[in-house]
């Protein structure tokens, strides 16, 4: 049996925003314990992220789908990407 592909987690970020910070250290926290890599993405370098995105951010995406903006929830971060494990 193939072992599931892990999931893709992405921080949408922008310069000089407030919560990034503390959303970088709850992604960095949960996605270490699970033994998971994420990537941080500036909205600032596409415009149609910053379109979608620009009153919402830091935002975390989870296999391209946002699951959590402003305040990241690590409870519900690790839930999702426990559940998505598990598949």
């Amino acid at each position: 049996m193939n072992s599931p592909t892990p999931p893709a987690v992405t921080l949408l970020t922008r310069p000089g925003c407030h919560l990034c910070e503390d959303a970088r250290t709850s992604v960095s926290r949960v996605t270490g314990a699970l033994g998971l890599e994420w990537s941080e993405v500036d909205i600032e370098t596409d415009p149609e992220l910053v379109r979608r995105h620009a009153e919402e951010v830091p935002v975390v995406l989870v296999d391209g789908v946002p699951r959590d903006f402003w305040r990241i929830d690590e409870r519900r971060l690790t839930r999702l990407l426990r559940e998505r494990l598990a598949l």
